[in-house]
């Protein structure tokens, strides 16, 4: 990527012109001289030659390391010093153009000088800015404790002087960071930051615009969110807390963003590593290199450095070319007149001994040519964007010994199938490829033969005209070269572009509908305070059955045989059981004989059995919990106990808190999706377990409480670190306030920065024990605990080699710190308290709501955050975080289990019927819905309309999700199949 803005570097190029045919022949010819093994070489790393002057007053005794992507700017000039990676940096302003065109006219010989000896780590460069400064204040030794407001008012026009962001909240100076290097909320057009590839992997396109035109997302946008990626922030973290930055963009759509970006990345990355490869066998030439430095895709990189592979033999181009006719292919375009074709035949030559032979070899240097022409490439792709190009699969022809026939008949609607591809739907691409995998459909894509007619008319009138008059016979030749290299060459690179595009597009998508399915799934709303009965239903090994208390205590386990004849006296022993736990919900797994143990239980509901207690049941799906029962981690929760009954006792916590106990799982198994064995694995696990750490993020854990499984999900948490907090919890007893957490080891201030905001602790939990401690004397250090705001720690921890002298600790409890507010905004929060005339003592009450929205109605939002010196959606995060009582949990405005006490069976259902039910999976296709009959109905997803959805509820995501209650119609039923489908009537 050049470090030249775009603007200026167009201006610079339109003045260089070049020969069209001689691009042609040096792109065609992998010339090994040494002038054109000197035109590019890798950069080889050396010391650097200098470095940047810094102020001794500016610098701390004990700097942090800052990443060499970092923004330098100097104080009280113009000038901004970039520190540029060896992967493309993007220019931040406008430069003089004159510098532009003095830096491209000597840009291969600067690449020839840095492989002998001159730095290929990140150097310095002075870039002039034109109207416009920017600043940061230096981190000086004695600067003031008071924090400054995380973010500002974004601004359209004009850059506003950068605020300093203390990320570590009353440390030491010495140990601040800086992750936000230009001020915040303005659309930041060239961040010096945004691309993370070394200057090896410099491409010759922005990586920031390739990536606003692949998301259809603004540009400053993807400029900032490329900033805060490449500083390790955490998508919950962003999405909460940066939220101007990336102009309030939704999980799913930063979610996608960030696997672009490292898509293009990876691209970057496997270019440079062929040219590395093409250079070592000495066949790179000026033009190869221009053409690897513009692909964008794998697709694009894979054309033009298939003819550069090592093999047995090469390409036909590349043959003919060794029996020296590429000197005849150029002059055959170049001046057609002077071409003899009979002076290159040499008989007992092989392709050469005869005209056609010659000529064939004459053609098929041609067709490489024009097959690697990006002009050409360029044409025949925008012609192919306003035809109807088609992909059609049929039936293979495949012996019935290979492929099971009813594997077949699964593919029935594919087996004569045609469609447009702009109007295919994602999961009909998945199906087809399965299909194809299995060797059962045979694809291809049908180009109309209206498409090669008019690109071979374009190329012999416009691209690939001779220069002069070109007698029949050569012409002939060049009219078999066009046809040649659009069947042999073109042809397959298009339909490999189309398949890759929809596949890839199929996979995300697939990926997407995976991920938000499991998001609805893990905030399905818990059932707190009740005993449960979880049962996993058997035949022959019977229903294995566990209580839980409300507290996720395992109370009792045991095996009942309900399906063996023994049901009645099973009977007897399950409500004994309730009775004495006092237990009146059951919850059945929904694996084997799931629906005999819910018809049995059923029964005895109905006959009024258990009373006096009004038992109720739910079926919950049991997906992933016999692979958690035998996993290392239920050995640890549960020693000692059988993993049959550990799956009893996940049924029912599923119920009890699904987010605490679907963690444990991996997130593949809980199986709520659609092709999910067909797509990237990579893709998927790096998504889902980004959904998890989101989901787990914006709950909050109350870090006193939660279990190690849950606190590694947080936001800047990983296994280590959260097994590092757990045992300093249990040495040293409860966190106090959040500032406690940098005591912990492997907790820096950054991990402390991402995972600050969703860790709360319970005030009440903590006056409990602080009254224990303060009865309790004699210990070895005071701990004095008030109520009031604030931190106050004095001296060194105690225990440590250097501290000779007993060290007092004054540990304050924060109220803030069971709120969603970060740290970072405490000044901001107090100031805002100060401004209503709210205290403390008023979070989440009825008082503080009442104060807020009569400030607001007064001045507003946007004048409010303005006097405060912060941004619209920092504020709503404070007001969000004052208001919402203590133990706010936002699941609970979403849909619980649903209770029955009846069964209904299939043959009971008719066309007509009205019915209510839960979805149980969302696909492309359609949502599938338990309607209490065995089977999901399906709703076809052309009956799932806008108008259908609910406006007023709050929605996980878009459209239908698993957990939703919705009230649906019988359009159809087999019962042959059991299959039924449904229409949706509204969203409950």
């Amino acid at each position: 990527m050049s470090s030249l803005p775009r603007r200026a570097k167009a201006q610079v190029q339109t003045s260089v012109s070049k020969d069209d045919f001689s691009y042609i022949s040096d792109l065609s010819s992998a010339s090994e001289d040494d002038k054109d093994d000197s035109a590019w070489e890798p950069q080889k790393k050396v010391p650097r030659s200098r470095k940047q002057t810094v102020s001794k007053q500016s610098k701390p005794k004990r700097a942090p390391r800052v990443k060499k992507n970092t923004l330098q700017l100097s104080d009280g000039s113009e000038g901004v010093a970039v520190k540029e990676e060896l992967n493309g940096s993007v220019a931040i302003a406008d430069v003089d153009l004159k510098e532009k065109k003095t830096k491209l006219d000597t840009a291969q010989t600067r690449k020839t000088a840095k492989t002998k000896g001159k730095i290929s780590a990140p150097s310095t460069k002075r870039l002039k800015v034109d109207g416009e400064t920017a600043q940061t204040s230096t981190l000086e030794g004695g600067c003031s404790n008071i924090e400054m407001p995380s973010t500002s008012t974004m601004q359209e026009g004009a850059c506003k002087k950068e605020e300093d962001d203390d990320f570590t909240f009353g440390q030491s100076p010495l140990k601040r960071m800086k992750t936000e290097a230009c001020p915040q909320g303005q659309p930041v057009k060239f961040p010096s930051s945004a691309n993370n590839i070394k200057e090896e992997m410099e491409m010759n396109w922005d990586i920031v615009q390739v990536l606003s035109e692949r998301t259809n997302i603004e540009f400053w946008v993807c400029a900032n969110i490329i900033r805060l990626l490449n500083d390790d922030n955490t998508l919950p973290f962003i999405i909460r807390y940066r939220k101007e930055l990336i102009n309030n963009l939704d999980a799913d759509s930063l979610r996608e963003v960030q696997q672009t970006l490292e898509e293009l990345r990876a691209v970057a990355k496997k270019a440079y590593s062929t040219i590395q490869k093409i250079k070592k066998e000495g066949k790179m030439s000026e033009c190869l290199l221009k053409a690897l430095l513009n692909c964008k895709t794998f697709e694009e990189l894979e054309h033009v450095s298939a003819p550069y592979k090592t093999g047995s033999k090469g390409t036909k181009a590349q043959r003919a070319k060794q029996l020296g006719l590429e000197g005849a292919a150029l002059t055959l375009l170049q001046n057609p007149a002077g071409l003899n074709l009979l002076s290159y035949i040499r008989p007992g030559v092989k392709g050469l001994s005869a005209l056609q032979d010659v000529e064939t070899g004459v053609q098929h240097i041609l067709a490489d040519m024009i097959a690697k022409d990006k002009d050409t490439l360029d044409f025949i792709r925008k012609l192919c964007q306003n035809r109807c190009i088609c992909i059609q699969s049929s039936l293979a022809k495949v012996s019935s010994k290979k492929v099971n026939e009813k594997d077949i008949d699964k593919f029935l609607l594919y087996q004569n199938f045609s469609c447009n591809i702009r109007n295919i739907h994602h999961h009909q691409i998945l199906a087809i490829n399965r299909g194809e995998n299995l060797k059962i459909l045979m694809v291809k894509v049908n180009i109309p033969d209206g498409v090669k007619n008019e690109f071979c008319r374009w190329c012999i009138q416009n691209r690939w005209r001779p220069r002069g008059f070109a007698r029949p016979e050569l012409m002939k030749i060049l009219h078999n070269s066009l046809d040649d290299s659009f069947k042999r060459l073109i042809y397959p690179l298009l339909c490999r572009e189309f398949r890759a595009k929809l596949t890839s597009d199929a996979e995300k998508e697939s990926v997407m509908m995976f991920g938000r399915n499991l998001r609805q799934l893990l905030l399905t709303s818990p059932v707190p305070g009740r005993t449960l009965m979880g049962v996993d239903p058997g035949y022959k090994h019977g229903c294995k059955i566990a209580i839980i208390s409300p507290t996720s205590q395992i109370l009792h386990t045991d095996i009942v045989y309900l399906h063996c004849g023994q049901g009645f006296r099973e009977a007897e022993k399950i409500k004994r059981l309730l009775l004495n736990f006092n237990c009146s919900t059951v919850v059945i797994g929904n694996g084997t004989a799931c629906r005999e143990t819910e018809a049995y239980f059923a029964d005895l509901i109905m006959k009024n059995y258990f009373a006096p207690l009004d038992v109720v049941y739910c079926i919950v799906s049991e997906a992933g919990s016999s692979i958690y029962s035998v996993s290392p981690e239920a050995n640890k929760e549960m020693p000692g106990l059988d993993p049959n009954l550990r799956s009893a006792v996940s049924i029912a916590r599923r119920v009890q808190d699904p987010l605490a106990e679907l963690v444990k799982i991996e997130p593949k198994h809980i199986g709520v999706g659609m092709y999910q064995h067909d797509v990237s694995q990579t893709l998927l696990k790096a998504t889902l377990d980004s959904v998890v750490e989101e989901c787990v993020s914006f709950v909050g854990v109350d870090i006193n409480i939660c279990s190690e499984v849950l606190l590694r999900h947080i936001a800047g948490l990983n296994a280590n670190r959260a097994k590092n907090i757990i045992e300093w919890r249990e040495k040293n007893g409860p966190f106090i306030n959040r500032e406690q957490l940098k005591k912990v080891k492997g907790l820096g201030p950054k991990s402390f920065q991402q995972c600050a905001g969703f860790i709360r602790i319970n005030q009440d939990y903590i006056q409990t024990f602080c009254s224990q401690q303060t009865v309790s004397s004699g210990q070895s250090h005071r701990a004095a605990v008030t109520s009031s705001a604030g931190v106050e720690v004095t001296g060194e921890k105690q225990g440590k080699k250097r501290s000779k002298t007993t060290v007092d600790v004054v540990l304050k409890p924060n109220p803030l710190d069971q709120t969603c507010i970060h740290p970072e905004s405490y000044d901001i929060a107090m100031r805002f308290l100060s401004f209503i005339g709210g205290t403390l003592y008023e979070i989440g009450k009825p008082e503080m709501k009442q104060k807020i929205n009569s400030s607001l109605e007064k001045e507003g939002i946007e004048k409010t955050a303005e006097r405060l010196q912060t941004s619209a959606q920092t504020l709503q995060v404070i007001m969000d975080g004052l208001s919402q009582p203590e133990s706010f949990d936002f699941r609970t405005d979403f849909n619980k289990p649903d209770f029955k006490r009846s069964i209904m069976c299939l043959e009971d259902l008719q066309v007509g019927t009205i019915l209510t039910g839960k979805v149980e999976n969302a696909t492309l296709f359609g949502i599938f819905v338990d309607i209490g009959v065995g089977k999901s109905g399906l709703i076809p997803i052309r009956n799932v309309t806008e108008a259908k959805l609910s406006k007023t509820k709050k929605r996980r995501s878009l459209g239908l999700g698993p957990g939703e209650r919705v009230e649906v119609q019988v359009l159809n039923i087999d019962i042959p199949r059991s299959r039924i489908t449904l229409d949706l009537i509204r969203v409950l």
